[in-house]
């Protein structure tokens, strides 16, 4: 794996009040401080006055960002540095645009013969083909053909023939993902199925981040990759027990300036697909850049899909299954499959309106921004 090149990455750290700090991601991260009446006479609260500190990183085409509460977790600085440390190694693992990555070298050779992986990779793979299996193919890894078809991968959308979508159909597929667990091998039986990685991959970078955190028993922390995947642990004020978690923004899936709503997340992880950033118009046609494998078309009549889940892989890859399913399959996924949340935001009755609809979300777990449709 190719080491970071520290001369050139961009990161920074620092120490601010709570508010600030939380403003600066964005509205993604929400930060409350306490009504004044919580507060003796002349006296401010610590919890309120203290200070996070932030540490960020440009990778995987997103930025990452680290919060700890520096007062707490001075010495967190090594660990998060260690962490986007790991991220750059992900990414020279996993990105399909490094021609030296693993990921790009499975796809040239894994159809002519088993290769071997590093064992991360493939448990990472094992988990991507259950997911498949799961969703009936809404989860599809091997999709990448589908989106160079459509131009999405050069961000420039065009509606291709109905026979090209069927040709290239037959090359996408898990189930000719071969996957041997006693060598440790990838095979790909059909010579045309290459994987990507993009659906899934922040989510296990802040995954694999959040061990080196907790292995150092630092309890109290969030990050996110790009504010569409976010793992927090702990919480924002561990010493209020009226106050577990930390709160976090949702973007409005057509009002990309605005918040919609904001949930609560304790030791858990959110992770949130749309098709906000990519999308095209033909005859007057929305075509957005989230597609279905199953018919090879872009998935159509869910704006945004929100999915909580214990782990950040598991939430990046069961937004982009679920806004592919809509809510009535992924309520029936979520049954299923405990514990898990979701939050859908629908197009509504009127032209540029909007509607949500949630599956195991309490009344103290979110709650709606007030935002004019």
């Amino acid at each position: 794996m190719n080491q970071p090149d520290h001369t050139n990455r961009r990161e920074f750290i620092r120490g601010r009040s709570t508010l600030r700090a939380l403003q600066d991601l964005a509205e993604t991260v929400i930060g409350e401080t306490p009504p004044a009446h919580t507060q003796p006479p002349g006296q401010a609260s610590s919890r309120a006055e203290s200070c996070l500190a932030e540490i960020s990183r440009r990778a995987m085409a997103c930025e990452f960002q680290i919060l700890w509460d520096m007062d707490r977790y001075g010495p967190a600085t090594d660990t998060a540095l260690k962490a986007l440390d790991l991220v750059d190694q992900l990414e020279s693992q996993l990105s399909v645009y490094q021609s030296d990555s693993e990921v790009s070298r499975l796809n040239r050779h894994a159809g002519q013969r088993p290769i071997p992986v590093e064992p991360g990779l493939f448990q990472l793979l094992e988990h991507c083909k259950t997911l498949h299996e799961q969703t009936a193919g809404c989860f599809d890894i091997t999709s990448g053909p589908l989106s160079r078809l459509w131009g999405f991968h050069r961000r420039q959308g065009e509606l291709p023939e109905p026979v090209h979508i069927n040709e290239t159909r037959r090359q996408v597929g898990s189930q000719w993902l071969e996957l041997e667990a006693d060598q440790q091998t990838v095979h790909f039986t059909n010579t045309g199925l290459e994987i990507n990685l993009g659906s899934i991959g922040k989510g296990y970078a802040l995954d694999r981040c959040g061990e080196l955190f907790q292995d150092a028993d630092i309890q109290d922390y969030i990050i996110h990759g790009g504010m569409s995947s976010i793992l927090a642990a702990g919480s924002r004020y561990p010493a209020r027990s009226n106050e577990p978690g930390w709160w976090v923004a949702l973007r409005h899936p057509l009002k990309p300036e605005k918040r919609l709503a904001e949930i609560r997340l304790q030791d858990g992880a959110l992770g949130t697909s749309g098709s906000a950033n990519q999308f095209f118009y033909h005859q007057g046609k929305r075509f957005g850049h989230v597609l279905d494998p199953r018919n090879g078309h872009p998935a159509d009549g869910v704006l945004s899909a929100t999915v909580m889940a214990p782990t950040a892989a598991l939430a990046d890859a069961l937004a982009t299954a679920f806004f592919v399913m809509g809510p009535e399959a992924a309520f029936q996924y979520c049954e299923a499959y405990p514990p898990l949340a979701a939050l859908f935001v629908l197009p509504g009755s009127r032209q540029g309106s909007h509607e949500i609809q949630t599956w195991g979300l309490s009344a103290d777990a979110w709650k709606p921004s007030d935002v004019n449709d």
